[in-house]
């Protein structure tokens, strides 16, 4: 007798094929051209799959970033901050400078409409590596590096926030190699004094 299909495994398997068909429609035709009807034949499943589990392809595509890079990864704790800090910064320009950086732009600009979108952002994504970064930054200002009147989260907008400057605006490259100046430029108005 044959065994009766496991929908579980089912399941799993149209997850992953939706989540790899959203990012790989995004980097070959643009992440404004990808549509959930156009996610749903690339992933061999029914629209009203993708809408059971997603409300937006959106919200696809966030997952499916999320799932690429991972949850909060342990922060660098080398021992020299500015070097932590930079590596950190060079990664993130680096993941930028990939498809998956045009993918994030976009997921950034609808979630200014998009309120439940803005939301996940914030939770999946952002508030989960801010709170790892901010349990680096508490250590250095306990340590005297860094000075002990500045906000933990305002060190981290400050990290941060020129590389997404940059990524939204196009106000410069992306650049990777300079970014042992700019956390220079960035410590020398956060060291304790």
């Amino acid at each position: 007798m044959a065994q009766a299909p496991n929908p579980d495994l089912r399941s799993l398997r149209s997850h992953r094929a939706i989540l790899d068909a959203a990012v790989e429609l995004a980097i070959r035709d643009g992440y404004a051209k990808v549509t959930v009807e156009a996610i749903a034949q690339a992933a061999g499943v029914g629209k009203q799959t993708i809408y059971r589990w997603w409300h937006s392809k959106a919200a696809v595509l966030l997952e499916a970033l999320n799932d690429r890079t991972g949850p909060a990864a342990r922060v660098p704790d080398t021992g020299d901050l500015a070097t932590d800090l930079a590596t950190a910064t060079r990664a993130v320009m680096l993941l930028f400078n990939t498809p998956l950086g045009t993918i994030w732009r976009g997921l950034i600009a609808d979630a200014q409409s998009d309120t439940r979108l803005a939301e996940n952002l914030r939770t999946s994504f952002f508030e989960p590596r801010t709170a790892r970064w901010q349990e680096r930054l508490d250590a250095a200002v306990t340590a005297g590096e860094l000075r002990a009147d500045v906000p933990t989260q305002t060190m981290v907008e400050l990290l941060f926030g020129p590389v997404y400057y940059r990524l939204l605006l196009g106000t410069a490259p992306l650049d990777p190699d300079g970014t042992t100046a700019r956390v220079d430029y960035l410590l020398n108005g956060l060291r304790a004094r």
